[in-house]
């Protein structure tokens, strides 16, 4: 069990990093992505997490 919580909290430091990067790369102005390349990564990442969070969070 003590396991499980510390996963969630690396999964959560996750997710907010990641959401805070994404949000400073991205170009309002121009509606783009200042590295589309990272970004995608950083996405993917960032919905994984995410998804985890919920899915263990309904348990």
């Amino acid at each position: 069990m003590e396991n499980k919580k510390s996963l969630l909290f690396v999964f959560w430091v996750i997710a907010i990093i990641l959401g805070v990067v994404l949000y400073k790369q991205f170009d309002f102005e121009n509606l783009k992505f200042e590295k589309p390349a990272l970004a995608i990564i950083y996405l993917v990442v960032f919905v994984f997490s995410v998804y985890y969070l919920v899915k263990n969070s309904k348990k």
